[in-house]
């Protein structure tokens, strides 16, 4: 049995660990320079970094309530994509430093009722906000 050799960093967390990092023999190695990714321009970059610092707050306001993550219609195929917190923030970071998402498997039958839009957290906080003392 031939054994990895060694550790899987991944400067990413929150999503799955690329099993092929630093392999030489990394089959999709083929296509990364297929697609670069664009750096994003200054008002694009700006728009993440919000959305980074919007969703720390849905986080902390709705994970004590059982929501797990956010849900995203996928704009390539119309199907609702269930994220949970750790892997939206690694995606919205990965895309501040390369400008790309790194492809990543789907929730396995994920419960709907357990995510929540972009629209909903934006509605819950500014409720909070408005109404109560947050404690976040």
């Amino acid at each position: 049995m031939i054994g990895y050799g060694g550790s899987v960093h991944d400067q990413f967390p929150g999503l799955p660990p690329d099993p092929f990092a630093d392999d030489p023999s990394d089959p999709a190695a083929a296509l990364e320079g297929l697609d670069p990714g664009i750096p994003l321009d200054d008002g694009e970059r700006l728009a993440v970094e919000e959305d980074l610092a919007d969703l720390d707050v849905y986080e902390r306001l709705l994970a004590p309530r059982g929501v797990l993550g956010l849900v995203v219609v996928c704009e390539d195929c119309n199907d609702d994509h269930y994220h949970d917190w750790d892997m939206l923030r690694a995606n919205l970071r990965q895309l501040l430093a390369d400008g790309t998402i790194r492809p990543h498997e789907p929730a396995v039958d994920p419960h709907p009722e357990d995510y929540v839009t972009w629209d909903y957290c934006r509605g819950y906080a500014d409720a909070v906000f408005r109404y109560n003392e947050p404690r976040i």
